[in-house]
């Protein structure tokens, strides 16, 4: 079962690094009014969310305790996230607000993971 979890783990920061590598390669474009959400950012993000939804499962299935309040709070910045990239994925810009949005969140995302024991 461990290392089921620990593939898992890192199946999560595979995600991870996507939807953040994604989002950091358009920082730039953002000042050039350039920025947009590629392939890669919505495919990082739905490989957090099925790898989590995972996770989750085999902690409860192997008796390890679940923090719940930190679970939803990393799902509610994820599906936020998922809904931005998803909606605005075919745009040809996006605007400012949005896209620090996900970065912000992809970011705060990773610090509860890392910080909220």
């Amino acid at each position: 079962m461990d290392i089921l979890t620990h593939l898992f783990v890192g199946l999560h920061i595979i995600g991870i690094a996507s939807l953040l590598g994604g989002f950091l390669t358009q920082v730039k474009a953002v000042g050039e009014n350039r920025a947009r959400f590629s392939a890669p950012m919505l495919h990082g993000a739905l490989a957090m969310l099925v790898t989590g939804v995972v996770l989750v499962g085999l902690n409860e299935a192997g008796d390890h305790p679940v923090n719940a309040v930190k679970i939803g709070i990393k799902l509610a910045f994820l599906i936020v996230i998922l809904g931005l990239v998803y909606v605005k994925r075919d745009e040809e810009t996006v605007d400012k607000g949005a896209f620090a949005t996900v970065g912000a969140l992809t970011v705060a995302n990773i610090f509860i993971a890392v910080l909220w024991t």
